[in-house]
């Protein structure tokens, strides 16, 4: 699965894991996850984040 990193503080979304604390299950793609979602770290858009290398 691809994970994402956040432009604006580094954090990387991990499929694999979810975001447990935003209610996200583990195994949701990147693509999957609602537009209203927000990086957990710095509060940025979906807008912001880019394909991990």
């Amino acid at each position: 699965m691809i994970k994402y990193v956040c432009k604006m503080c580094g954090h990387v979304y991990d499929p694999e894991e979810g975001d447990p604390n935003a209610g996200i299950a583990a195994g949701t793609k990147f693509e999957d996850l609602p537009d209203d979602w927000v990086c957990p770290e710095c509060g940025a858009k979906k807008s912001l984040f880019k394909k991990a290398d």
